[in-house]
């Protein structure tokens, strides 16, 4: 079942949103050569109880993984998809990606967003990779408006991708948020005809989250039992946004 949000509710994601944008603000100004993606970790789990909330991720059990996740941030570097681990011995180099994914729960509703930086200089490829994938995420909130469909976001991110030479990761999704980190509907970056195809009606909150690789789709999880990688060890970009649905279009709760 899709939830859809009251106003008094909307505010209540918008606050979470906001907090996981300045979270994420400031580790963005963190990244640099020599920056460890545990000093990445520290920061945001100062930041986080300093706020009067608490991890979203820290402790998330996955069925997937039968493992509980142990940070409050997932930092995946270069080929690394998503979930990767923060650790003191993984020191950011010049050219390296890194996506910052974190989430939190205030006053009972969750916040999610991810961004992905680049280090020092990198090649151009690269930084066309950080484009097409920012892209299509900004394309997909665009339609995020009451009376489309599930599929027109899915499909948005999907033909932008490809398109531009890049493929989708199949294997993970968007989701929606509320008083739950992950509610219905999943949202693939691709149109999946085996999954349901719901209208967007007012209230419904979704977490749009394109994870986009420079080579094949294809990944693998480590023995660590949650980091991802693109088994062609390509280098894999990730945006996320959280999106309000409203009668005036689409209200991204997860920024300004």
């Amino acid at each position: 079942m899709i939830v859809r949000r009251s106003a008094i509710e909307l505010d209540k994601l918008r606050r979470s949103g906001l907090l996981v944008y300045r979270i994420l603000e400031d580790l963005k100004a963190m990244v640099s050569e020599g920056v460890t993606t545990r000093d990445l970790e520290i920061a945001a789990e100062k930041m986080i109880a300093d706020a009067g909330a608490k991890p979203a991720f820290k402790g998330y059990y996955s069925q997937a993984s039968g493992v509980k996740y142990p940070f409050v941030l997932c930092t995946s570097i270069n080929e690394e998809v998503v979930h990767g681990m923060p650790s003191s011995k993984r020191k950011l180099k010049s050219g390296d990606i890194v996506s910052i994914d974190t989430g939190v729960q205030l006053n009972g509703y969750f916040g999610d967003s991810a961004v992905t930086v680049a280090v020092g200089e990198v090649n151009d490829s690269v930084k066309r990779l950080l484009k097409i994938t920012e892209e299509s995420l900004e394309l997909a909130i665009d339609r995020v408006r009451a009376g489309n469909r599930l599929f027109d976001i899915c499909g948005t991110v999907e033909k932008y991708v490809t398109s531009n030479g890049f493929s989708i990761v199949r294997e993970f999704v968007g989701h929606g948020i509320g008083t739950s980190l992950h509610e219905e509907p999943q949202i693939p970056n691709y149109v999946d005809r085996r999954g349901e195809n719901p209208r967007l009606k007012p209230g419904m909150v979704l977490a749009i989250e394109p994870m986009v690789n420079a080579g094949k789709p294809d990944t693998k999880v480590l023995s660590d039992k949650w980091t991802a990688v693109a088994k062609d060890g390509s280098y894999s970009a990730h945006f996320e946004h959280m999106v309000a649905v409203t009668e005036n279009g689409p209200w991204v709760l997860s920024r300004p």
